[in-house]
């Protein structure tokens, strides 16, 4: 807004506007070095910052990596295991024989020494094909972890984002506050020359000052909210929450969105969804481990192994031992007590149950895209809207200070136009932030966030 200053002839008038231009001139001059110190925030450098510290980010990292880590034919268990082992007893024995012959051989403090040791190795090579399902399984669940952090992704993205444009909507209103505090300062001095040259009374002066010291409130409340609000968006991109900054000025807004093409996308690319469907995967392959519990199992073993004991009393004082062994063994399940059939008829269900929440997303997802694009149309719409008042607002307030300037309005006219314009101001911005808010709904539902 340009400062409109009275043109009234009087001396005093004329010098008291002089100073109070060169004030605020100053305090403007002051408020932009002040500004060009601050650190400009990007939208792009916010989420770059999040995806590098963001706490939340780095654990669904780490729960990915360790779903990755899990595939392996070692965890579904194809491969062998091959144990070393060693034993050794010692004993120390009151001992004593009798032999047939009658003969008695009987000694205290006897020792008896036995130690074992070799290599083992066994190998399930056959389980009922359950080892197979087990790592297409494991396939799964790593699909699964890189799905649940792309959902942590969009959600972080998605708070970030709206953290970000709610900056720069309390940063317009701070502006729009500050234009009227501007007006009402310009009007108390009116107000006060006008009283000095006796064209207005005291109680103008007054209201003029309330108007200022209401004015002055909004914008303290406006600035505690601003600066809770950056300590905010600190936490999420995981920095020093001291650290002062300023956002962009404009909040762009994607309008060229359509409701099929988001609805495509969310199928294909919905995180919960995607999980979801992944869950069932998940549990068609638990039934099929189940199932293997029917057929027999078979495996193989082999070592090598030596064996050296020791004795103090009897007819060989010390053996040794050494060289291969090998084996199989095989086993079926008969009965288990009716367990296999409990068992296979739990995981079916699962998969029952995992299949109609399938269901039961693609519904809920539907219904989300459908009410979140309404919101979104109107928001667009109450945009145009607001675009349009605003301007008139301001027209109309331009009008009123050329009027109030010259004194054929009241006082309260002239409030009331500057209160309107202020208003339009901040509802247009709000439009702005709340049109910006169902982008990003929308797109969060889609799948696919843009830093647009």
């Amino acid at each position: 807004l340009n400062l409109i200053i009275s043109t009234n002839t009087n001396k005093k008038v004329n010098k008291s506007m002089t100073q109070y231009k060169f004030i605020l001139i100053t305090l403007l001059f002051l408020g932009f070095s002040q500004t060009k110190a601050q650190e400009i925030l990007t939208l792009e450098s916010a989420v770059k910052l999040a995806l590098e510290n963001n706490y939340e980010i780095k654990i669904a990292s780490n729960n990915s990596l360790i779903a990755t880590t899990n595939l392996a034919i070692g965890n579904a268990g194809m491969l062998p295991t091959v144990a070393a082992t060693i034993t050794a007893n010692n004993r120390i024995q009151n001992s004593s024989q009798t032999l047939q012959s009658g003969v008695v051989n009987a000694l205290d403090n006897a020792k008896n020494n036995s130690l074992n040791y070799g290599v083992n190795l066994d190998w399930t090579v056959f389980d009922g094909f359950k080892m197979f399902a087990r790592l297409d399984q494991l396939k799964e669940l790593q699909k699964l972890g890189e799905t649940q952090l792309k959902q942590t992704l969009l959600a972080k993205i998605s708070a970030l984002t709206t953290t970000y444009f709610d900056l720069v909507q309390q940063q317009q209103q701070l502006k729009a506050l500050d234009s009227t505090i501007v007006i009402s300062n310009q009007r108390l001095e009116l107000a006060q020359n006008r009283f000095v040259i006796g064209k207005a009374s005291k109680l103008e002066v007054l209201n003029a000052q309330v108007d200022l010291n209401t004015d002055q409130v909004a914008l303290l409340r406006q600035k505690e909210l601003y600066a809770n609000t950056k300590i905010l968006m600190n936490q999420i991109i995981a920095r020093d929450t001291k650290t002062d900054f300023k956002v962009m000025d404009a909040i762009q807004v994607d309008a060229s969105l359509q409701l099929t093409e988001l609805s495509v996308l969310a199928e294909k690319q919905n995180p919960q969804l995607v999980a979801q469907i992944i869950a069932n995967k998940v549990a068609e392959l638990q039934l099929k481990q189940v199932k293997a519990n029917r057929y027999p199992i078979v495996r193989l073993s082999t070592g090598y192994n030596l064996s050296e004991t020791q004795a103090s009393l009897g007819f060989a004082t010390a053996t040794t031992a050494k060289g291969f062994n090998y084996g199989f063994s095989a086993a079926l399940p008969l009965f288990d007590g009716f367990a296999q059939n409990r068992n296979e008829k739990i995981a079916q269900l699962q998969i029952d149950n995992s299949r109609l929440t399938i269901d039961q997303q693609k519904l809920a997802l539907e219904s989300q895209l459908a009410t979140s694009y309404q919101t979104y149309l109107t928001n667009l719409e109450l945009i145009r809207l607001e675009e349009k008042n605003e301007a008139i607002a301001k027209q109309n307030l331009a009008i009123t200070l050329d009027k109030f300037k010259i004194g054929t309005i009241t006082t309260l006219e002239f409030r009331t136009a500057q209160l309107n314009y202020v208003n339009a101001k901040v509802r247009n911005s709000n439009a702005q932030f709340q049109a910006k808010l169902s982008e990003i709904a929308l797109k969060e539902l889609a799948g696919s966030i843009n830093l647009n």
